[in-house]
């Protein structure tokens, strides 16, 4: 970036979670011009999202629980969601992935594969998230899942259709972003037909 961006402060406005920390930075705008400005970031670390498929059945295995941000906005809290975790400090992506599958959903995960790694709401925080398609057989659960309850989890599992879920999008039974993209994915990649778009949402 050269001189483009000149970070002047960072101050900690909280520190709970997840760290929020006040920027003031100056950057250079195109018309060469330089600008100060203040912005909040929220400093979530690197993330995992894993969506396991079974490629003989075409079924994904999906995760349901209550997200309070929802429920602020009046919408029904309790999102479908694929698998996701936040990278812990010295662990690495992969790992990450197969331990949230293992703690959420009891799978056991084979064929990992990452497929993009995405900033979802840079505006606001720094979190990346690694996307990975894995692949699972029915017999090889090692459990319930359900999360953990200390850290305050109570996540059902459920096995869908590909096809299925891919059609709650398109009725807005699945609205969570992390999700979608691998559901599409996943359709784009699986064959003729897979690739149209989902149904309109219901008004």
């Amino acid at each position: 970036m050269g001189d483009e961006v000149e970070i002047k402060a960072v101050e900690t406005l909280a520190e709970d979670r997840y760290p929020l920390r006040r920027y003031s930075f100056s950057h250079r705008r195109r018309d060469g011009a330089r600008q100060d400005l203040r912005r909040e970031v929220y400093a979530i670390g690197p993330s995992v999202v894993v969506l396991p498929l079974d490629p003989r059945r075409s079924t994904v295995l999906l995760t349901r629980q209550f997200r309070l941000p929802a429920q602020v906005n009046g919408d029904e809290p309790r999102l479908i969601e694929a698998c996701a975790g936040n990278i812990e400090q010295g662990d690495d992506p992969t790992g990450t992935a197969r331990k949230e599958a293992e703690e959420e959903m009891g799978c056991a995960l084979r064929e990992l594969r990452e497929v993009f790694a995405l900033y979802m709401s840079p505006g606001v925080t720094a979190e990346k998230l690694h996307f990975f398609i894995a692949e699972y057989e029915p017999g090889e659960r090692s459990g319930e899942g359900g999360g953990l309850r200390e850290e305050g989890e109570d996540i059902e599992v459920l096995e869908l259709p590909l096809a299925e879920a891919w059609a709650m999008v398109g009725r807005g039974g699945i609205v969570d972003a992390k999700t979608v993209l691998p559901l599409q994915h996943l359709m784009l990649v699986r064959g003729p037909g897979a690739s149209s778009p989902p149904p309109p949402a219901q008004p």
